[in-house]
């Protein structure tokens, strides 16, 4: 008899959970939509974060290659903190991106279009396709500003790892030339960078808003 007792509450908190997760484990279409635009909401902060490390990095260059320059060594570790920041955020962003492209892939391939209604469901259709073809817009824009922030990244890190073999007044001088235009394409990534921010606005005008 204690057997059967145990054997009926087992079965029915069994069943219990089950009923529960389906009516509240189920993802929903705006559940995938708000996972989307947080997902851009973080590449959007990503974005900004590297255009601001961009111009800290700048200044700690500038100061680096400056000529008589009275400490080396302190605006060298300078200079190499703001090199690492840098490639952290650089992996931080191909993260979120990856992150981002799977989430929006999930969102527009489940959209819900087995609709009764011929008008709702030609309407859904229309609608995905359209937002859609707005979601498009961030990788493309994207494209650029990954292989120019991918180059910056490698010659800045290199320029510090040149130093760390030769910090000297003579070692300055030569990889002077080579820092200049690293600063110069800093400045080009940052105006890359603006495009991609304007498409996450577009989308996120578009979709659901994140918590």
């Amino acid at each position: 008899m204690k057997l059967r007792v145990q054997s009926g509450v087992f079965f029915t908190a069994l069943l219990l959970g089950a009923f529960t997760c389906l009516t509240g484990c189920a993802t929903t279409g705006i559940d995938r939509a708000t996972k989307t635009t947080d997902s851009m909401q973080a590449v959007e902060e990503d974005y900004l974060k590297a255009s601001e490390q961009i111009d800290v990095t700048r200044v700690s260059l500038e100061n680096l290659i400056k000529p008589q320059q009275p400490d080396l060594r302190k605006s060298y570790d300078e200079y190499a903190d703001n090199v690492e920041k840098m490639e952290k955020l650089g992996k931080q962003l191909d993260r979120h991106s990856e992150k981002m492209r799977a989430r929006g892939n999930v969102y527009f391939t489940e959209w819900e279009n087995s609709y009764t209604n011929p008008e709702i469901r030609e309407l859904s259709e229309r609608r995905r396709i359209e937002m859609r073809e707005v979601y498009a817009k961030i990788p493309e824009a994207s494209i650029g500003v990954r292989g120019s922030l991918k180059s910056y990244l490698t010659d800045i890190k290199e320029i510090q790892r040149y130093l760390s073999y030769d910090l000297t007044p003579a070692g300055i001088e030569a990889i002077r030339p080579i820092a200049q235009r690293a600063v110069i394409d800093g400045d080009s990534v940052k105006e890359a960078i603006k495009p991609v921010l304007a498409a996450i606005d577009l989308v996120k005008a578009e979709m659901p808003q994140g918590n």
